[in-house]
């Protein structure tokens, strides 16, 4: 797929979103226009949990990013009445790349596991659970377990079955970012062990994969997919391959077809949260599995 060929025409592609995404990763105090969020200061960004409905909604954020990946996803269905949280994965949110790549991901996929214990405890028994990019394989990972609590859920541009990808051109730009932000010098020695650490990172990211994928037919709740068809990051044409599987329940393939990767700050993110509202609306009658 040409689109995933390392050119310069990607990476000045890649740059631009990779500058979106940190800006969006670090930014965690908004002051509010009408019914738009601007950024306002920048802050090391924390875990979000909003109380309000009886139905609760777990998001995950992405590889090398945080809450804020998913905030107006969160304030637009807070508003909605809808519980969120939205926990920070270890590493993530600090101006030290190599504090991620000093991470295990089974240690996210821990974090994840107990997000869902989090809302447990706090006398939630309907949860939907979503994922963006690597958030998306822990929250399938989490759905295909069968916990009677999880009521649906599903993933925003993840990849559940091996795909194309330009992640660890991605992890160095961003890295480039939060090193010159930082006022940290950047250099070649330094990026090129970041290359190395990223590429088998991503391969134990990949592993956490792979049980999601092998389980697809152990969901019995309906998923949601959404898929941007102009992902810079992944194949989006796995999506497909993931639908596939998933012929013994309800499903929703959204996708849009002019989105980049991080499709919750995308310009249709307005559509986006629109469609994961109609979807979270079909669930609000569900009785948990005993």
């Amino acid at each position: 797929m040409s689109s995933l060929h390392h050119v310069p025409m990607l990476l000045s592609f890649l740059l631009m979103q990779t500058e979106q995404s940190f800006l969006f990763s670090f930014y965690s105090e908004m002051k509010y226009d009408g019914d738009n969020e601007v950024m306002e200061m920048l802050k090391a960004p924390q875990s979000l949990f909003l109380p309000h409905g009886d139905v609760a909604v777990l998001l995950l954020h992405a590889y090398s990013g945080s809450p804020n990946d998913v905030r107006m996803l969160s304030r637009f269905l807070e508003k909605q009445a809808y519980t969120i949280y939205a926990p920070l994965f270890s590493g993530h949110g600090t101006l030290d790349p190599a504090d991620i790549l000093q991470q295990d991901p089974t240690r996210w996929w821990q974090e994840s596991q107990a997000a869902l214990a989090f809302l447990k405890a706090r006398g939630y028994q309907k949860i939907a659970v979503f994922g963006l990019s690597m958030g998306g394989i822990f929250a399938t990972r989490l759905v295909t377990a069968g916990d009677p609590a999880v009521i649906g859920g599903g993933f925003f541009c993840s990849p559940i079955t091996p795909v194309k990808n330009n992640v660890v051109e991605n992890f160095l730009l961003y890295a480039q970012k939060v090193l010159t932000y930082a006022k940290e010098p950047v250099t070649k020695t330094k990026l090129d062990t970041f290359k190395t650490q990223v590429s088998q990172q991503l391969q134990k990211i990949e592993q956490q994969a792979v049980p999601a994928a092998a389980s697809l037919q152990k969901i019995r709740v309906p998923f949601f997919m959404a898929q941007a068809g102009a992902d810079e990051m992944i194949d989006p044409r796995g999506v497909f391959q993931t639908a596939q599987q998933l012929t013994q329940t309800n499903f929703t393939l959204k996708w849009y077809a002019t989105s980049g990767h991080v499709i919750t700050i995308d310009p249709v993110r307005r559509e986006f949260e629109q469609d994961v509202a109609a979807f979270l609306a079909t669930l609000k009658g569900a009785k948990n599995d005993e």
